[in-house]
């Protein structure tokens, strides 16, 4: 079951990349932006620097995957926030897992997380 809603308006990223406060590790750069909505919304960036379409998509993938386990186990609502996650060359080749850990090392550089 999905609890969020996709970013897919440019000016949308936009919003969030200027007005939003970021945090980045070698596997993964976070931005965060308060939304009026009450709605978790997310937005994955991958650019052609990471490879072909294939390990683009899968880095797309591992990046959902974690945030959906974040939101799992650890009761994250993430209610009112509008997150846009941009993959680095390292995230094709990590597991979901090890990007979990940065996402949530992120989070709690960002006070999104206690």
């Amino acid at each position: 079951m999905q609890k969020y809603i996709t970013l897919k308006e440019n000016t949308d990223f936009n919003r969030v990349y200027y007005r939003g406060k970021s945090s980045a590790k070698p596997q993964l750069v976070v931005y965060v932006l308060k939304n009026r909505l009450g709605v978790c919304r997310i937005g994955i960036t991958t650019s052609k620097k990471i490879g072909n379409a294939v390990e683009r998509n899968r880095s797309r993938r591992i990046i959902r995957a974690a945030f959906q386990s974040v939101i799992k186990e650890h009761n994250f609502e993430g209610k009112g926030y509008d997150f846009v996650f941009v993959a680095r060359t390292k995230t094709k080749f990590l597991k979901s897992t090890h990007i979990e850990k940065a996402m949530l090392e992120c989070f709690k550089d960002l006070g999104v997380i206690k």
